[in-house]
């Protein structure tokens, strides 16, 4: 999926890249050649089943304001970076206030501050930023509306962003994952009343798989042939979209 793609010498970050979409993405880039740096909420990158010895790997949680600034201090220089890390609550937690606030803050506020964080080495780089949006960015979620609301966020701010941040040679833009087999979605996956009518409704007939975000991702981050694309958001989404 890489082979067309040279991120030689590149440096990436990919929050949340310790499993999942972010994991896919952040192999993607490294199988290209770059040097990929991984954050994910362990303290240490053997609790998680995936080899990340590949990495540079943070530990943090992106609701600690420190630990986020910490890691932005880490770069002396940055060619992409890729806002992945997010969560959800799901059931009667979803719809308490301080779990809807504590969505946002995560998959939106912490985003804004890393990227805002990283903005002037990515200026210097003339690099990229990649948010992860969702097909909630485009459809009401009722079991899950601090999730819906934080990624229809993701959607707007993409815009905002590559409008303000154009001027420097800075490029933002998103993708927007389809029903994606992550464990993320698993609980989903397990409720055939939830998940078949999903299946029935994407004309290719099935769930995507994590990987198959990555060329998108290598795609948007690549200047010699996405260099005129910013602010734009692209559903990956086996055509979930066009019904």
């Amino acid at each position: 999926m890489s082979a067309q793609f040279d991120f030689s010498g590149k440096s990436v970050l990919v929050t949340g890249g310790s499993s999942g979409i972010g994991l896919a993405i952040a192999q993607g880039f490294l199988d290209a050649g770059a040097g990929v740096t991984v954050t994910g909420t362990a303290d240490d990158p053997s609790g998680y089943p995936a080899d990340l010895s590949a990495f540079t790997y943070h530990g943090v949680n992106m609701l600690d304001v420190d630990r986020v600034e910490a890691l932005a201090g880490s770069f002396d220089s940055l060619d992409v970076l890729v806002n992945n890390a997010g969560m959800t609550f799901r059931g009667e937690e979803a719809l308490l206030p301080e779990n809807f606030e504590a969505t946002i803050d995560i998959n939106l506020n912490a985003v804004y501050r890393l990227s805002h964080r990283l903005h002037p080495l990515l200026r210097v780089s003339g690099g990229s930023i990649i948010n992860i949006a969702s097909m909630t960015s485009y459809f009401g979620s009722p079991r899950v509306p601090g999730y819906g609301a934080s990624k229809s966020a993701i959607l707007q701010m993409t815009m905002t962003l590559g409008a303000l941040w154009a001027k420097d040679g800075v490029r933002v833009n998103a993708i927007a994952p389809g029903w994606i087999d992550t464990k993320m979605t698993g609980p989903v996956q397990a409720n055939p009343a939830i998940a078949d009518p999903i299946v029935a409704r994407t004309p290719m007939d099935r769930w995507g798989r994590p990987e198959e975000m990555a060329g998108t991702a290598l795609f948007l981050a690549s200047n010699d042939i996405a260099s005129f694309v910013t602010g734009v958001t692209i559903p990956v989404d086996g055509g979930y979209c066009t019904l």
